[in-house]
């Protein structure tokens, strides 16, 4: 029914946004960890939203980006998750590093998201491995690298706990040694992952 929502930014609350257009404002349900990514009060946004329709009611989701709406969607497919499951769950752990965690089999990374034990940890791995690999850099309008670091994958090595000046130095330093290609961005990460774990 609704694709997305596009107008102005005019309030930001711990788990929800509201976007004024055509007269309208909107109350929008987003994960607590994407509320910055849509920008300041008084900004235009585009906002890609889900409705959430049950026999009592309506409740518009929605995500600053199409990759975090279907991770969301993905999400919702496992055994035990539902839509405000599925929020926090994204809430807890942004989209680049929960990929990684399950491409790498870290299942104590996935325990560590809110309201994640080991048994929906263990859904999670089974159901959606494979199926969030994001498409090489530069593809979804969101990839951007500066001259010091990867910006994606510095932050997904800080949402797993990392000093995130340690994991730009890590990014930065091994960028050059790692080929051109549609993976350099997996083996670049796979590379700062094993240096920072080690502790070098």
């Amino acid at each position: 029914m609704f694709n997305s929502i596009r107008g102005r930014l005019s309030e930001k609350r711990a788990d929800s946004i509201c976007v004024e257009t055509g007269g309208l404002e909107w109350e929008l349900a987003v994960p607590a960890r994407s509320i910055d990514d849509f920008g300041r009060i008084g900004d235009e946004v585009r906002a890609y939203t889900w409705l959430h329709h049950w026999e009592d009611g309506m409740r518009l989701f929605a995500f600053p980006t199409e990759l975090e709406r279907q991770v969301f969607h993905e999400l919702m497919k496992v055994e035990g998750i539902g839509p405000k499951q599925a929020l926090r769950v994204l809430s807890g752990i942004r989209p680049e590093a929960l990929e990684i965690a399950l491409e790498s089999d870290d299942l104590v990374a996935l325990q560590r998201i809110p309201g994640v034990g080991p048994k929906l940890a263990q859904k999670m791995l089974l159901a959606l491995k494979g199926r969030l690999v994001r498409p090489a850099p530069g593809l979804d309008g969101r990839r951007e690298k500066t001259d010091t670091a990867w910006v994606d994958l510095v932050r997904a090595l800080a949402d797993m706990g990392f000093d995130r000046k340690r994991a730009e130095k890590a990014v930065a330093a091994l960028d050059a040694q790692v080929e051109a290609g549609p993976e350099k961005e997996r083996e670049l990460f796979r590379r700062a992952l094993l240096e920072l774990s080690s502790g070098s």
